[in-house]
């Protein structure tokens, strides 16, 4: 009798955790791209939404950087990038040439590479609802996100997480 029970126990026990798996909320995915950071340049922002909790995030950016020095983005070097105006640019994503923008970045007295600051951003939306964010953005002005957000020190960072927000709300109408 005691091992019957035992028995009954252990499989319901093992049922209710599987059961509450399945009745996890599925994730969405969503994505905005986003003019973050003034005008000569463009962020593509994605995010994972389950329920609407930001579970995933991810973000990078995009510029026309030199051509000598950067990676640019696939088929820069054919026919995609005969388009471009300026033959001596790609665009390159500054992710992909973090130390080239990074240097960059430094001249003008940065101490955190455009990877670690993005990777800041990134994390601080992770675990925040929708609403959540929302509201930050909306009780916050530029300015004081800059030294809100832990590890970040982008002048824009208010714009990146607002590309989060189209993002989340993208995943959110799907």
């Amino acid at each position: 009798m005691k091992k019957t029970l035992i028995l009954v126990l252990v499989l319901v026990s093992i049922f209710s955790m599987s059961a509450l798996s399945f009745a996890a909320e599925p994730i969405v995915m969503g994505k905005a791209d986003w003019a973050a950071h003034g005008t000569r340049c463009f962020a593509v922002a994605v995010v994972a939404l389950q329920g609407d909790v930001i579970v995933g995030a991810y973000i990078d950016e995009y510029q026309m950087l030199a051509k000598a020095d950067a990676i640019g983005v696939p088929n820069s070097d054919k026919a995609f990038g005969e388009a471009f105006a300026n033959p001596e640019q790609v665009l390159a994503s500054k992710k992909v040439n973090d130390e080239l923008y990074s240097n960059n970045m430094a001249n003008a007295g940065s101490t955190v590479t455009i990877a670690n600051n993005f990777k800041a951003v990134e994390d601080f939306v992770v675990g925040m609802t929708v609403a959540e964010l929302e509201a930050f953005l909306s009780n916050n002005d530029k300015e004081a996100v800059v030294d809100i957000v832990t590890g970040a020190t982008l002048v824009d960072t208010y714009g990146y997480l607002t590309a989060f927000w189209a993002a989340a709300k993208d995943a959110q109408s799907k």
